[in-house]
């Protein structure tokens, strides 16, 4: 098996060396660049497993780049931002990102989340039947999503695995905890209110208001459950 290649883009040296310190000691080969051209360009020619993308770069900003990355081909990305605000992680979410992680970090956690993910990404595909309900189809094994008359709802690999632990049981309350092993692992370090930021991204893709919901319902206090009845 050939070694896993992850790409760095930070314009701090000692994030980079940080990084790439804890990357190749788990056995990854590490890519790095400095701003967002240099970013863009490794990524399309260097095609990496994953990449670590920081949000201020000079150049191009690391959401920019991120779009242009996803208009060419799909690779796990975990955004690094010192933005706290909501709205920055929603728009990274929103662009194709499958995690995030806020400055100040632990080199350590991000290294055991770019293994989970790379884990998730190499699962063997399995044979599952289509999940049919009111207004919503989902193919596990062709991971398509379809709403009301044929429309073709574009998710990211993270959130189409949220929306398929959430539609396997219909009208079961997960907590936040629960989605995250079902959907990062049980190995997730980090703050369980990213699934609360998935949960917002998924809901807009799926033309879902959160106040009167037809397929993502939030538990107040505890979670979220599918609300979609099966069709038929």
């Amino acid at each position: 098996m050939s070694t896993q290649r992850i790409l760095v883009v930070d314009d701090e040296p000692k994030i980079r060396m940080t990084l790439r310190g804890y990357l190749e000691a788990d056995g990854f080969e590490v890519l790095e660049a400095s701003d967002g051209p240099a970013g863009l360009a490794a990524a399309i020619r260097e095609r990496p497993d994953l990449i670590v993308l920081d949000v201020m770069l000079p150049g191009l900003d690391g959401f920019e780049v991120l779009r242009r990355i996803r208009a060419t081909r799909q690779v796990p990305v975990i955004l690094l931002t010192a933005r706290t605000e909501e709205v920055d992680r929603v728009i990274g979410f929103t662009a194709g990102s499958d995690d995030y992680v806020t400055k100040p970090f632990s080199a350590r956690e991000l290294a055991l989340r770019a293994r989970a993910i790379l884990r998730r990404a190499e699962a063997p595909a399995t044979e599952e039947r289509t999940l049919r309900f009111d207004g919503l189809v989902i193919d596990p094994g062709t991971r398509t999503v379809t709403c009301d008359a044929g429309r073709t709802v574009e998710l990211s690999a993270l959130d189409f695995d949220l929306l398929v632990a959430l539609a396997r049981a219909p009208g079961r309350v997960f907590t936040r905890r629960g989605l995250i092993e079902h959907v990062w692992g049980r190995d997730f370090f980090g703050d369980e209110r990213v699934v609360d930021v998935h949960i917002r991204t998924l809901r807009r893709a799926l033309g879902d208001d959160a106040s009167a919901p037809r397929f993502v319902g939030t538990v107040r206090a505890i979670g979220y459950r599918f609300l979609a009845r099966p069709a038929g």
